[in-house]
């Protein structure tokens, strides 16, 4: 069965510091990993299943029509180590082309994992698994934990693929991405010879296409991003109503990436325990960004964080590209 290791501790004191800090910032902010609440994740899962939201179902057919060609760069019985694993669904279709030797999964939480890894584990029996509860976003590198789970399954000098699909990347800055990159370098330099990343990433395109992805005629993003308000309110003890906030979705082309906010409908104090912020009517409060990549841009990134040449593939429209390149 899969071993679970617990690192990241909720610190409610440091959440609640971030919030008031964001909240007071000019212009203000919440990060978006305050979306993803249980009704958040239920949302988000829903939001996956829209017509107008690509990047999922695009991304699924470039693994499912180029697996067997991924499967020839990646090295056989490396360790898959899954960034942000969730449901484990994404690593689990390519399992039986990328045969890996063990599987880390990482996400915030273990709980997350338990469910998925267990029934994954049943179909592959013979694969080592752990899951590590971990904020990667702060600092990606293994813990002494998963150290010595390496060593125990005699997977301390397998070759590392570190597995990065949904385009999540895009969620950081451009400096945080390529720190992030960097981390993952070394990760799997860390490890035996052949290793790299595995990575998804959205592509630049006209915002007919990609602004619909983030405002759905629905209203299913909408409701995902007003319920950051309601997660805000249960962690910081405010007073956010969300119907008085109007969702707002655009592409900045200068920026190439999307940007989610919400806009007080009317002039509104928020309050919290020590504190208030007044929000001017129409004024936003900034709660994500998603950048988009040329695949020229993106290449140039990973060649920066100290990877080799990356192969990509991608599907036909020319939307989204699932890169491999070599640490």
């Amino acid at each position: 069965m899969p071993e679970f290791v617990q690192i990241h501790k909720n610190n409610d004191a440091a959440l609640r510091a971030e919030l008031v800090a964001g909240l007071l910032a000019e212009p203000p902010r919440a990060a978006p990993k305050f979306f993803y609440d249980a009704l958040g994740s239920r949302l988000f899962d829903a939001i996956t299943e829209l017509a107008e939201y690509y990047p999922t179902r695009t991304e699924a057919a470039i693994f499912a029509a180029h697996g067997a060609a991924m499967a020839q760069r990646v090295p056989p019985h490396a360790v898959l180590v899954d960034l942000g694993a969730g449901n484990c669904a994404k690593a689990a279709r390519l399992f039986p082309v990328l045969r890996p030797g063990g599987y880390v999964a990482v996400d915030i939480s273990v709980d997350y994992l338990r469910d998925a890894m267990g029934e994954l584990q049943q179909r592959h029996r013979h694969v080592p698994m752990l899951g590590l509860g971990m904020d990667f976003s702060a600092r990606l590198a293994l813990p002494p934990a998963a150290a010595d789970w390496l060593e125990r399954h005699d997977l301390a000098a397998a070759p590392r693929c570190v597995f990065y699909p949904g385009s999540s990347i895009g969620n950081f800055d451009p400096g945080e991405s390529l720190a992030l990159l960097r981390q993952a370098h070394a990760l799997c330099a860390a490890g035996g010879a052949g290793g790299g990343i595995l990575i998804g990433v959205d592509r630049v395109k006209d915002k007919a296409v990609l602004e619909p992805a983030y405002d759905d005629a629905l209203g299913v993003t909408a409701a995902f991003n007003r319920n950051l308000l309601l997660n805000v309110n249960a962690l910081l003890g405010s007073d956010f109503a969300p119907a008085r906030w109007r969702h707002v979705a655009f592409y900045d082309e200068a920026a190439s990436r999307i940007e989610m906010h919400l806009a007080s409908d009317g002039a509104q104090t928020v309050r919290w325990p020590g504190g208030e912020r007044r929000f001017a009517d129409g004024e936003r409060l900034h709660t994500e960004d998603s950048h988009k990549w040329t695949p020229e841009a993106f290449e140039a990134l990973l060649r920066e964080a100290g990877f080799g040449p990356a192969t990509h593939w991608t599907d036909g429209r020319g939307w989204f590209s699932v890169f491999w390149a070599p640490a």
